[in-house]
């Protein structure tokens, strides 16, 4: 028994050593890979600023980004010309994700719908096809004309743009579920219902997620590109006003808080593909 109980032990704590390695790693990498990143950045910007600095380029034209920083922080500090900047990040923000919760959540209905369904796959899946080779962008100047310049147009864009990475990405994570493991759950007397919820979902999880990634930077361009087209408020109708009074500085500080918007969503996004398929990570 004392020779068992101590080649237990010692099991566990060559686990317990793995994990640790493992942990060690793994926060190396990270490390590694932060480093390079910053040192990437500090490369660009600071050869842009050195650029522009000896006038080698047009900061007319190419601004620098010192300028661009004190343009951010100018709109943090006293607001923009067309009121406070929160103002108009929140209605970006609202426009984005209404845009990315209503595309995802039709594309997935969509995708499963069809992907189980082989006559509708087949009667629609023409037209789906038809609809995803419109340049979407486009429908900008329509949906403006029929919603006005409101958030509804902005959200109308941006779910067009999202629903159809969601969908085909619904569509085939459904349609390459094991057929032998939906057999052996029908034979085990599962419904309709239960064979979606244990089988088919979780199946397809992984291609849905895969797509969220895309998909709410998809939603933020619909909002920007509808705010650009027009609008009174958001982040896209700063970046027009700047436009249209040559302030190039004030371009790229939008362009720089929605990339960090877009940073932030992808990073929550990636959290919540951790948490629902934890076990590909656990497998990795």
């Amino acid at each position: 028994m004392h020779t068992i109980s101590a080649i237990s032990s010692n099991s566990q704590e060559e686990v317990n050593a793995r994990k640790r390695d493992l942990r060690k790693h793994a926060f190396k990498i990270r490390i590694r890979n932060l480093t390079l990143q910053i040192l990437l950045a500090i490369v660009i910007f600071g050869s842009w600023e050195f650029l522009a600095d000896q006038q080698i380029i047009d900061k007319f034209f190419f601004s620098s980004p010192s300028a661009i920083f004190l343009h951010i922080v100018n709109w943090f500090t006293e607001g923009t010309s067309q009121g406070p900047l929160y103002i108009h990040f929140i209605v970006t923000f609202e426009e984005t994700i209404l845009s990315f919760i209503i595309g995802v959540t039709l594309g997935v209905f969509g995708g499963y719908i069809l992907g189980r369904n082989e006559l509708l796959s087949v009667v629609l899946g023409p037209y789906i096809q038809m609809l995803n080779a419109l340049p979407r962008v486009v429908l900008a100047p329509i949906f403006i004309l029929w919603l006005g310049l409101g958030m509804p147009s902005k959200i109308a864009l941006g779910v067009t743009l999202t629903f159809f990475i969601v969908f085909f990405n619904a569509f085939q994570g459904v349609r390459e579920v094991d057929k032998n493991l939906v057999n052996n759950a029908r034979l085990l007397g599962a419904n309709n219902r239960q064979l979606a919820r244990h089988v088919i979902v979780p199946s397809a999880l992984t291609w849905i997620l895969s797509s969220l990634h895309s998909s709410f930077g998809f939603a933020l361009v619909g909002a920007v590109v509808g705010e650009f087209i027009g609008s009174t408020k958001g982040l896209g109708f700063l970046i027009s006003q700047a436009q249209g009074a040559f302030d190039t500085a004030g371009v790229f500080a939008g362009m720089v808080l929605l990339s960090i918007t877009a940073l932030a969503a992808n990073w929550a996004v990636h959290k919540l593909e951790k948490r629902f398929i934890a076990w590909r990570y656990v497998r990795q």
